[in-house]
């Protein structure tokens, strides 16, 4: 009799679960929203980005900055990212895109398991990933799914959640910000 009585249980939570899922948001749903973000101009020459690493119940565990250079020829880009930790450390990520369509674009990185894909639309993109971290010496390959949202033309902030097993284990907060031009600050900077 136990386990007659938790099948039913077994599917409400299954259906609530798929229920969720089924609500959340689309990339797409950001096309009409301006500014619009093209990734090739964004990640062109130098950004600088500040961020933090939240654990699973929100406390700040990690905050770090990045200086990033990026260049592009046609559909590829390259963006090297180099981070700088609160706590001295530092790491070093080259991310190889290629720009699949109008909307779609692909990524590698050697710490990336496979290839990374995403989409933008708007002011949004949303880019999925696996990323393989390493956890006091053991590598977690750990499921990543960015959402960034241009703000301006020189300024964007990601916020990304990190999954294992299908559970959340944290979550990261960037902002990146590009430096001005010469025509933004009347040819002073």
């Amino acid at each position: 009799m136990l386990f007659k009585a938790a099948a039913p249980r077994r599917w409400l939570v299954l259906a609530a679960a798929l229920l969720v899922s089924g609500c959340a948001a689309k990339v797409s749903d950001y096309a009409g929203e301006k500014p619009e973000l093209d990734l090739a101009e964004f990640f062109n020459g130098p950004v600088k980005a500040w961020g933090i690493f939240q654990d699973r119940s929100g406390k700040v565990v990690r905050r770090f900055e990045v200086d990033m250079i990026g260049r592009w020829e046609r559909d590829e880009g390259v963006l090297e990212e180099d981070f700088r930790f609160a706590d001295g450390s530092t790491q070093r990520r080259v991310w190889r895109f290629r720009k699949v369509d109008g909307h779609t674009y692909t990524g590698t990185a050697d710490d990336v398991v496979g290839e990374a894909e995403g989409e933008v639309y708007g002011n949004a993109l949303r880019w999925r990933y696996v990323l393989a971290l390493d956890v006091d010496g053991k590598i977690w390959n750990v499921v990543f799914d960015d959402w960034m949202y241009l703000l301006d033309d020189r300024t964007m902030v990601n916020r990304s959640e990190m999954k294992k097993f299908g559970l959340r284990v944290g979550e990261v907060t960037l902002f990146f910000r590009k430096p001005a031009s010469r025509a933004d600050d009347g040819g002073r900077g």
